[in-house]
């Protein structure tokens, strides 16, 4: 919980190396680059994670927001790329058979590939920037707002405040995240990566960015979901005929519930299209998939309890951005 510091903050969405759109975005806002540092003379900026892979400029774009948050301009909580490359680099625990705790794959080479190639000439840059992502909170409580990369887990978060009073993890905690049903793991792939649920007879799908997955991303609002269709959240549709499949009871009182009357929620990670507006009059996602050549989002939260269309503000990306 923190006291409200500033006039208004701005709330700005997943970045993957897009610095010239941020740049753009934060000018758009009233920011300039005063004694090196992007600000603002009443706002601050605060970040929904995602920082690095994916686009061309992923170096610049951890040195603006770095820079922001260390001259106080900014705060940036840890999006799931982060806890990746923390788990790229970091050993595996003692009898887990890895080397890391995330494996060298190909399959996880490619989401990592372009920020490990960026700073191949700036190998203690990178040292730094990984113990730098230590410092970032899996969420903030803003009080009247909060923020969280994928998923508010009232349960989760409780349970790991009492844990982690920061809300930094430490490298014990990413090395239990290598074991499934642990709270590490647990935490992390709810706050990071949202709540799923299994295709049925054991289906798979590739989405548009070449993984084979057996679960879909779903919704975690949905009062009253009747269908399979009612709770997808993800970029790519279901089939028509998974779509229309109903719910089992189990399958709803497993799916949780962001209620309508709690604190404005603002989430990245979705990669979301079209024109940015509310998801629910509080909650918002504000990944618009700038890395694809769709928007940067940010919203300007000004004091109000329920979310306003005309505070989302946005630059659509360029090749490249």
């Amino acid at each position: 919980m923190h006291e409200r510091e500033y006039q208004g903050y701005d709330i700005i969405g997943d970045i993957h190396g897009c610095a010239n759109t941020l740049v753009r975005l934060l000018e758009q806002m009233g920011y300039a680059r005063t004694q090196g540092v992007w600000q603002h003379p009443d706002r601050q900026a605060l970040f929904l994670g995602d920082i690095i892979d994916r686009g061309p400029r992923i170096r610049e774009s951890l040195h603006l927001v770095h820079d922001m948050v260390e001259a106080g301009h900014a705060r940036c909580i840890m999006g799931n790329h982060e806890f990746n490359a923390l788990g790229w680099h970091t050993p595996g625990p003692a009898g887990s058979g890895r080397p890391h705790v995330r494996e060298h794959n190909e399959r996880q080479l490619r989401q990592i590939r372009a920020t490990l190639d960026q700073f191949a000439d700036w190998p203690d840059e990178w040292e730094y920037f990984l113990e730098w992502f230590h410092t970032l909170p899996l969420y903030l409580d803003m009080g009247e707002f909060r923020l969280v990369h994928a998923c508010w887990d009232h349960g989760l978060i409780d349970a790991f405040r009492g844990m982690y009073p920061d809300g930094c993890i430490d490298v014990d905690f990413i090395q239990e995240s290598v074991y499934p049903g642990t709270f590490a793991y647990q935490v992390q792939d709810r706050l990071l990566r949202g709540t799923g649920m299994p295709l049925p007879h054991g289906l798979k799908m590739t989405g548009r960015d070449g993984i084979t997955r057996s679960f879909f991303r779903t919704k975690f609002w949905e009062e009253d979901p009747q269908t399979y269709g009612d709770v997808q959240f993800q970029p790519d549709p279901l089939p028509e005929d998974i779509a229309a499949r109903p719910l089992s009871d189990s399958q709803k009182a497993e799916l949780m519930l962001y209620g309508p009357d709690e604190p404005i929620l603002f989430v990245g990670h979705y990669w979301r299209e079209g024109r940015p507006h509310p998801i629910r009059p509080n909650l918002a996602c504000l990944d618009y998939s700038a890395v694809k050549f769709g928007k940067m989002v940010a919203y300007r939260w000004d004091g109000e309890a329920r979310l306003e269309r005309d505070h989302f503000v946005w630059v659509d990306v360029p090749r490249w951005g």
